[in-house]
């Protein structure tokens, strides 16, 4: 099955994704335009609607505060990195929206569902004695306008409790990790596949630095073992898209 006419995801590098719905919405996850393998940089990012952010490691939080502060998306994020932001962003608590795994709101017109991760989440804070903690990891489905579901898994390990990702939200497309180091490799990326039951995937998070070794190519073969050959896999170069 392939995506909606009019829809777009388009892969910027690691795990910044932008996704244009038929109905005209920019929805930016994770979105470190910095990474190495970026051919966009974050100021010339015009349009977002709807921003999520898996976790609050620097690779995904990223660019987020700037481009929130200047384009004012709706964000839902985890509850902790909620009471973060609502200090920091000229909207405040009119702009964000805390969440937890589980819930679902809607927000810039699209059904969005936080899930588990299996990762951690500190990071480096440079006025503080220790990291910065800004809630546990996340996944998000997002629903589009004409039903269409896509899972964006954030940075995880497969772990079992995708099998009920499953069956409550019966994702379409899985955005999934393979690099390896950390977060699964493609071995895990293909099981997640089987647990997820969706016959088309997009691999990120690979490629970015050494230590993310696993490659489309390697997720295409351990599917393949496991009889799923028949699964697309979606693997656009930084800066291509699906739906284009």
């Amino acid at each position: 099955m392939g995506l909606p006419n009019g829809t777009t995801i388009t892969w910027y590098g690691h795990a910044c994704v932008e996704l244009t719905t038929a109905g005209g919405r920019t929805v930016l996850i994770d979105p470190w335009f910095g990474n190495p393998l970026s051919p966009r940089t974050a100021d010339s990012v015009t349009a977002c609607d709807l921003l999520l952010v898996t976790h609050g490691h620097g690779d995904h939080l990223g660019d987020a505060v700037g481009i929130a502060s200047r384009l004012r998306p709706a964000w839902p994020c985890i509850h902790e990195m909620s009471l973060w932001l609502a200090r920091r962003l000229p909207g405040g608590s009119d702009q964000v929206i805390g969440m937890n795994k589980g819930g679902t709101v809607t927000a810039a017109g699209l059904r969005v569902t936080m899930t588990g991760a299996d990762h951690s989440a500190g990071d480096w804070n440079p006025g503080g004695e220790t990291t910065l903690y800004l809630g546990e990891p996340a996944g998000f489905v997002i629903e589009l306008e004409d039903g269409y579901r896509v899972y964006h898994a954030g940075d995880t390990q497969a772990f079992g409790d995708m099998a009920l990702i499953r069956e409550l939200h019966r994702p379409d497309l899985a955005i999934l990790p393979i690099g390896g180091h950390f977060t699964m490799d493609p071995a895990g990326a293909a099981l997640a596949v089987e647990l997820l039951g969706v016959a088309d995937v997009m691999p990120i998070h690979y490629g970015t630095f050494p230590a993310l070794a696993g490659t489309p190519d390697q997720l295409r073969e351990t599917l393949a073992a496991r009889g799923l050959g028949a699964v697309t896999v979606h693997a656009p170069e930084p800066g291509g898209s699906l739906g284009a």
